[in-house]
């Protein structure tokens, strides 16, 4: 009996939002100091269900802020500089850009301009992506400008047990952490252990192995690319790695540059704006490393230089997904375009009901 309930914890498959709901909830209960707040995080819709039952720690370790981001950023540094391990949740990331003088001139600097002295070890969840026409104030991702800022960790799961494991280890780091959740990332599912575990901070993924082209991803552009891959094989019968960064500073260059280096041919698939964005820092890594490895220049595929859309049919031409990645591969590899009108692509839009 006791076997196959090891069994079935080790591979019992949970949502996204349930994945970052048990890592919370472990860490509030190991170690009095964690304590969770933000903007509705006690409304009855929890933040996707990532904040339900937390109450059970009481109001001192979880509840509701005013709507004043800068301000409750600074209460966050503040509660971390003297000992606390604040997680600090904004229901979208745009608005995470009313700190940035919290974020760039206090919490990044505060080990450095200290000596070491000081520590910030807080985290900070920020929604980010596409919803029901959310528009141009509430649809970006923005991981680039965080990951520009030295002192700040960005990270961007894409799987539930990265999900996890990942916040663990930022809730634990003493390094303040960026952490970006895609908003439609929290109905996918996978297997995840039921005990706490640490995935490191820093360390890339191979998702899938393959000898013909390499996909670098971040976040949702993981689940595009799965599947953009599943119909590359069956299509052309082209065999396509794939690269979850899941960190992107510090970002892990060496799996990238190891697949690029056998494939000779990569495409970057960010979600976030393509030009001066973290898809163009991968780019740039793979050309100095592997140039005279690459049978074709290194492709990128994000947003346009525009303000994200409101309408469904001008979001469908915005936002890449599985079919900008396999027309891109088709294109790099010389092959002709395949029939793609009976194949099923993710769109979730529908299961998204309000903001919260």
């Amino acid at each position: 009996m006791r076997s196959y309930l090891l069994i079935y914890m080790a591979n019992r498959i949970i949502t996204f939002e349930k994945a970052v709901n048990e890592a919370i909830f472990s860490e509030m209960k190991r170690d009095k100091r964690v304590f969770l707040f933000g903007l509705d995080v006690t409304d009855h819709k929890r933040i996707f269900g990532t904040t339900k039952g937390l109450e059970i720690f009481g109001n001192e370790r979880f509840f509701g802020t005013p709507l004043s981001e800068d301000a409750m950023t600074g209460v966050a540094l503040g509660a971390a500089i003297t000992g606390l391990r604040p997680i600090h949740v904004h229901i979208r990331v745009d608005f995470l850009l009313l700190a940035m003088n919290q974020l760039v001139n206090m919490v990044a600097t505060t080990s450095y301009g200290s000596a070491g002295k000081l520590k910030a070890p807080l985290v900070i969840r920020a929604i980010i992506g596409r919803g029901w026409g959310q528009g141009f104030q509430h649809s970006k991702s923005l991981q680039g400008i965080f990951a520009h800022i030295p002192g700040l960790k960005v990270v961007m799961p894409s799987r539930p047990s990265d999900a996890k494991g990942l916040l663990i280890s930022a809730i634990r780091d003493d390094s303040p952490v960026i952490f970006l959740e895609h908003r439609w990332l929290y109905w996918t599912e996978g297997h995840v252990p039921n005990h706490p575990y640490e995935i490191p901070i820093g360390k890339s993924n191979i998702l899938r192995k393959g000898r013909d082209v390499t996909i670098v991803a971040t976040s949702w552009m993981n689940v595009e690319a799965v599947r953009a891959a599943e119909i590359l094989s069956k299509k052309h019968g082209v065999e396509t790695e794939i690269i979850d960064v899941r960190t992107i500073y510090p970002l892990d260059d060496a799996p990238i540059v190891k697949s690029a280096t056998k494939t000779g041919h990569a495409v970057v698939a960010d979600y976030d704006w393509e030009f001066c964005g973290f898809s163009a820092e991968v780019a740039a890594r793979i050309s100095e490393k592997c140039f005279n490895k690459l049978k074709s220049p290194v492709t990128r595929i994000a947003f346009p230089h525009v303000p994200c859309p409101t309408t469904r049919p001008l979001e469908n031409v915005f936002y890449p997904n599985a079919v900008t990645i396999i027309r891109e591969v088709e294109k790099k590899l010389g092959l002709r375009k395949s029939d793609l009108s009976e194949e099923n692509f993710y769109s979730w839009e529908n299961r998204f009901k309000g903001p919260f």
